[in-house]
């Protein structure tokens, strides 16, 4: 038991729970409780052995100094005050609550009706009195870790340089066969050697990592053995998911960055700030809801019982308040500051923005990030959107934030199915999306260019299923994206007829990608045809659905990997399609070539009238430097299509030059294409396959 003589005046901040050699300073921020307790459990988190009175408040923090208390130390909280939730407050001290500023957590949540603060089977009115601490994870007093290394230098690349590999931590190693058993899904694992050869081999400059911070497993899903696999229902923001550290310790993430770091990749991950895992008036009282529910979440005004909702989770955090942003704003410093993360994706962004006076791009959220001293050097994602009213930001962020871009997305599905009329918007998908980013003074890597994510079909099953199959999620297939833009070529499943078309096409969409102005990111397994089965919407599938298949070799497309690679190398290699500068149309530095020419397909300049014309399904074009000059032809028919070489060296005075064929997606390697061994000069006729691009070059010098 600790004796009052211990319970020391303390500060109000920081927040949280930190031990400075002596003993914890517990500080807990709540605007309507009317006390904080200090639960403190043994070593398992299994037996409560103290229970300590918090005993200073000063402008809304509860706080005191605990004399000889030792880092892990194992505690949780109990919050007294009001339980009126048709004004909000839902207050209920039988509740044993997670810190918000916990940075480890030991256990996990055992569902049971003591973990809600209304009776089950009554309304969410009725009042619970059942302790839930028998049933909660609990909170870890950690000691301070060392500062991470400076990697800023990582940072001072454009993203427009690398490639970005968005990852499921867990998925990625989980069945790698060169990770031992007793690090697979995990942090270690991520620094495996043959895990980063592989990121290498693919020019990787960025890992971006599906949710990290500890969440919830919804009662729902594991009522149905399934689970949160994703991750998108935090409940403690500066503490990491416990399962994916091998170790048991912190530091194992820091030397995972480290390592990584040394590779030249860097570690981005996705954030989610927008709602909690406590759900609705209906959800479980874990940590927020208990502590001080009406500053946490935005509340609706004619009624505070209820939340709003602009993720379709069922609250919103109220990240409008001061101590809500000052959460949200610490956290992501811990995460930069002490584990050496590079940046942030923030998961449906637009509800950042969102206060009392509607949604606001300059609102307190992205004035505070934009000032941040030690944010200024973070990379900031967001995922431009939201379900609520006028949600949909594409473009509307300001300069130093980078954006999902899901029109370059939905552009090349429909262009590469065969949509006709797209090549004006082609165009300026490949070009950057200048439109979209330039007018505030933006550069390419404004636009993360993608053709697949963790949130719909793989790249393999765009081009093999016709429609979702989510059975395995147990929702009768209602959940998910209804419509992908698939291209099944015609049947809907796995066909061994249709392979080589369905892998011609995924040459073809990945040629794009690497092909085009702006920041390049593949979703894991997409460079080696991994396959969900159908499934569009794996969120609850920690199982062989989501995990890599490195030896498969049914799933482990080895050819695809190979030519995802070259493309990956072909772009480092011409700085043409990486450069973080906008395409012009205009003359070079040496007054000779134009940086872009667009072409008919007789090779002549296209006129800009003609944009229209024919069934837009084709796309031809000149790239052009002092070192190089690239020709681009893309034909997303069903035919193949003749095109002349333009008189380009003619009218520049290099008639002695020579076209090389550098690509040819219409097959697996170079060298398997006829085309191989050809060298055009000018006004020769080429042919180009179906589903297919080329990309020819003349070096200059």
């Amino acid at each position: 038991m600790v004796g009052s003589k211990r319970i020391l005046e303390g500060k109000p901040y920081p927040l949280g729970a930190h031990w400075d050699g002596h003993g914890i300073n517990f500080a807990v921020f709540s605007a309507h409780a009317d006390a904080v307790e200090i639960c403190i459990f043994d070593e398992q988190g299994q037996e409560e052995i103290d229970r300590i009175p918090l005993k200073e408040n000063k402008h809304n923090i509860f706080y005191s100094y605990i004399k000889d208390l030792p880092v892990g130390t194992v505690y949780g909280l109990r919050v007294y005050g009001p339980y009126k939730p048709e004004q909000g407050h839902r207050f209920n001290h039988h509740k044993l609550l997670i810190d918000p500023y916990a940075r480890q957590l030991i256990g996990s949540i055992k569902w049971d009706s003591a973990l809600f603060a209304y009776v089950v089977g009554e309304d969410d009115l009725s009042f619970d009195t059942q302790d839930s601490a028998p049933f909660m994870p609990k909170a870890v007093v950690t000691a301070p870790l060392a500062k991470a290394k400076d990697l800023s230098h990582l940072q001072e690349r454009s993203l427009t340089q690398g490639l970005i590999y968005e990852t499921h931590l867990r998925g990625l190693s989980q069945l790698h066969p060169k990770v031992e058993r007793s690090q697979q899904g995990s942090f270690s694992a991520l620094a495996n050697d043959a895990i980063v050869d592989h990121l290498k081999s693919l020019s990787v400059s960025a890992v971006e990592l599906l949710p990290i911070q500890s969440f919830v497993n919804d009662h729902y899903l594991v009522e149905k053995g399934l689970s949160n696999y994703w991750g998108y229902q935090p409940i403690a923001y500066f503490a990491p998911q416990a399962n994916y550290i091998n170790s048991g310790k912190l530091e194992e993430i820091q030397q995972t960055i480290h390592t990584l770091a040394d590779h030249q990749i860097e570690v981005l991950m996705d954030v989610v700030y927008n709602h909690t895992g406590e759900g609705n008036e209906w959800g479980p009282t874990l940590s927020f809801r208990g502590i001080d529910n009406a500053s946490y979440y935005s509340l609706k005004p004619e009624n505070p019982r209820y939340y709003l909702d602009d993720s379709g989770c069922g609250n919103r955090l109220n990240v409008a308040h001061p101590k809500v942003l000052q959460l949200v704003m610490d956290s992501l410093r811990y995460w930069h500051e002490q584990f050496g993360i590079s940046g942030f994706r923030f998961d449906l962004c637009s509800t950042l923005g969102r206060g009392p006076r509607g949604l606001n791009m300059k609102g307190s959220f992205f004035s505070a990030i934009s000032q941040d001293p030690t944010l200024t050097t973070a990379r900031l994602i967001a995922e431009p959107w939201d379900i609520g009213p006028g949600g949909y930001k594409l473009g509307a962020y300001q300069p130093g934030w980078s954006e999902w871009n899901d029109r370059y997305r939905d552009t090349l599905r429909r262009f590469w199915r065969g949509d006709e009329g797209l090549r004006p918007e082609l165009a300026r998908r490949l070009c950057g999306s200048s439109a979209l980013y330039r007018p505030n003074r933006r550069r390419p890597e404004a636009s993360i260019n993608y053709l697949c994510s963790h949130d719909g079909a793989t790249l393999h099953d765009l081009v093999t299923y016709a429609r979702k199959r989510n059975m395995a999620n147990g929702e009768d297939n209602r959940d998910g994206h209804h419509d992908d833009l698939n291209i099944h070529c015609g049947v809907d499943g796995e066909n061994q007829e249709r392979s080589p078309l369905r892998r011609r096409i995924q040459r073809s969409l990945l040629t794009c990608l690497f092909l085009s102005r702006g920041a390049p990111m593949i979703l894991a397994g997409d460079e080696m045809g991994r396959t969900q089965k159908g499934n569009n919407n794996a969120y609850c599938q920690d199982n062989p659905i989501s995990w890599l298949s490195w030896t498969d070799h049914e799933q482990a497309d080895e050819s695809l990997l190979a030519f995802t690679q070259q493309l990956s190398a072909l772009r480092q290699r011409f700085t043409l399609f990486s450069v973080n500068e906008w395409l012009e149309g205009e003359k070079n530095s040496s007054g000779d070539l134009k940086d872009l020419q667009w072409l008919t397909k007789q090779g002549t300049e296209f006129p800009h009238d003609a944009w229209q014309s024919g069934d837009g399904r084709d796309l031809f074009y000149t790239l052009a430097d002092e070192q190089h000059i690239l020709l681009v032809l893309m034909n997303s028919g069903d035919e193949p299509r003749s095109f002349t070489s333009p008189a380009i060296l003619e009218e520049y005075s290099l008639e002695n030059h020579r076209w090389s064929l550098l690509l040819d997606s219409a097959h697996a390697t170079v060298e398997n294409s006829p085309l191989s061994s050809v060298v055009l000069g000018p006004r020769e006729n080429i042919e180009i396959q179906n589903k297919s691009v080329q990309v020819w070059k003349i070096d200059l010098h």
